[in-house]
């Protein structure tokens, strides 16, 4: 059976697609082939290709082949392969970028895989899901969902006498103090307590967080939500903190976060799973914490990420696809995924003992309910958190926080619309 699409490309141009299934396929008496784009590239990578071996090895009727590609790569050419009938059959991508394909009808909905009792989706994290549905239908399943969290040199706390991890702001802005120094009083601490980045963060979900601990958001009901009494103390408070105690550097991103965590220059920072392999790496004995509780409540931006299937898939590539996202989500995978991804299980009922070995998992598992989606149902995210990106870097660099809240909800609104 032929599918068409329409995909949105620059400049609202139609591109009509008319997909055969080209990219995999396979003749009519060999098996099905499937072609999967993925980004994995440390160990998440190996355990997945473990998988999918394990997968063609219980199917004959079926083989999928992996091409490994960067993320943004991912981001950059799969319109333009969907477009001439040469993408793939599953792509995996960050979740908060799926409903930008899906809009533009380059995934196949899945509602009727969702409803399937063989499918392993009836115990998945419902933050997990919530990334993958795009007006009232899911496009996609999770490959990962997991709360970012602080990761901190736990040898440091323990020479400053620090014996347990702060659990509020106030606590957190007091421990990061205590960390920090400035041997020559230069006002640029040799090391920070602390590190913030204020634009591009990781998962883009710093200042979501902390705008959720003070009773703030960004996007509520697909209404913008930036301009509000809640965000404007959230940027007041942090300000404050980083001016007064220097406790940590402005003006940085979040690759130069982990950089600056990495290299000891910075006691705490907060990230998601890699974040674990980065101090192993740097030789730093490394503590996970729940980032701490705002005024109003202890919540998370969550990384997602999820595995759809394009409209380069015919019925039978379609029905392999659906049968792999079925094998991944098993009781054993779930478990073996985990495990060897450092992420949390995408299934609730699976077990703690289960994944009691790999103590990265262990902990995360312990704060997954304080994970919330990104911009879930978001179809112009990039826009948003560029919008939100200027607001904080200007906002944490002195400017006048009404104003860039101002400027920032009409930002937002506008894309929305």
């Amino acid at each position: 059976m032929t599918r068409m699409r329409t995909l949105l490309g620059a400049g609202a141009a139609a591109l009509a697609l008319t997909a055969t299934g080209c990219s995999g396929g396979g003749d009519a008496d060999g098996p099905v082939e499937l072609t999967f784009w993925h980004g994995y590239t440390e160990a998440d990578g190996d355990v997945l290709e473990e998988i999918v071996e394990e997968f063609n090895a219980s199917h004959e009727d079926v083989t999928i082949k992996t091409e490994v590609k960067t993320w943004a790569s991912i981001d950059d050419t799969l319109l333009t392969a969907l477009s001439a009938q040469e993408g793939p059959d599953i792509v995996a991508m960050p979740a908060e970028r799926l409903p930008v394909y899906a809009s533009r009808g380059a995934f196949v909905e899945l509602d009727d895989f969702y409803e399937d009792e063989d499918g392993n989706t009836a115990n998945l994290v419902p933050g997990a899901v919530d990334m993958v549905e795009v007006e009232g239908s899911k496009y996609g399943v999770p490959a990962g969902f997991v709360p970012l969290a602080v990761y901190y040199d736990a040898a440091l706390f323990e020479d400053a006498g620090i014996g347990e991890f702060p659990q509020t702001w106030d606590q957190w802005v007091d421990t990061a103090e205590q960390l920090t120094v400035d041997e020559n009083g230069d006002g640029t601490p040799e090391r920070y307590g602390v590190v913030l980045p204020d634009h591009a963060t990781v998962a883009n979900g710093l200042w979501p967080t902390l705008f959720y601990g003070n009773g703030g958001d960004v996007v509520d009901g697909g209404e913008a939500v930036i301009d509000s009494p809640e965000n404007a103390a959230t940027l007041e408070y942090w300000r404050t903190a980083i001016e007064q105690g220097a406790i940590s550097p402005t003006g940085v991103d979040g690759v130069g976060a982990d950089e600056l965590f990495g290299s000891g220059k910075a006691a705490m920072t907060v990230g998601g799973p890699w974040m674990a392999s980065i101090a192993e790496e740097s030789g730093i004995d490394y503590g996970i914490a729940p980032i701490p509780a705002g005024p109003e409540a202890q919540a998370a931006s969550a990384i997602g990420i999820s595995m759809a299937t394009t409209v380069d898939t015919g019925d039978a590539e379609q029905e392999a696809a659906e049968e792999f996202f079925s094998f991944f989500l098993n009781d054993e995978n779930a478990v073996e995924w985990s495990l060897g991804s450092g992420w949390p299980p995408l299934r609730t009922d699976v077990p703690a003992e289960e994944v009691a070995s790999n103590p990265v998992v262990a902990s995360l598992t312990e704060m997954a309910d304080l994970g919330r989606p990104l911009l879930p149902g978001v179809v112009n995210s990039v826009d948003v958190i560029t919008a939100v990106d200027v607001l904080t870097q200007q906002a944490i660099a002195g400017g006048d926080i009404d104003a860039l809240l101002d400027k920032a909800q009409a930002d937002i609104e506008g894309a929305l619309e």
